[in-house]
């Protein structure tokens, strides 16, 4: 791994370290959101989630869609909702202790 991927890579896991940035990408796996919805889907307000958004769009985490005067937003790729997905999944795991 070159330098800049592993900088890359480390923000982009310090972005969804925060909550409430991880809970609006995992709001917009499955379906494009418009930032009302995503709004009301976290518990936070508009305009937080609009700046969270930027961030997110700028890290390449999720991808907008203009429909008329509506944004819509969606995970980028399936790199994106796979890792989520994965670690969702082990989260949901019982907990293993190892001998």
């Amino acid at each position: 791994m070159v330098e800049d991927q592993a900088f890359e890579i480390a923000e982009i896991f310090h972005l969804l370290g925060d909550p409430t940035r991880l809970r609006i990408v995992t709001c917009c796996l499955e379906e494009p959101r418009n930032v009302g919805d995503i709004a009301e889907t976290v518990g936070a307000s508009a305009s937080l989630v609009s700046h969270h958004l930027r961030l997110l769009k700028a890290a390449r985490l999720v991808r907008a869609n203009r429909s008329g005067k509506q944004v819509f937003y969606v995970a980028a790729d399936e790199h994106v909702q796979r890792i989520l997905k994965d670690m969702m999944d082990h989260v949901a795991e019982p907990h293993r202790e190892t001998p």
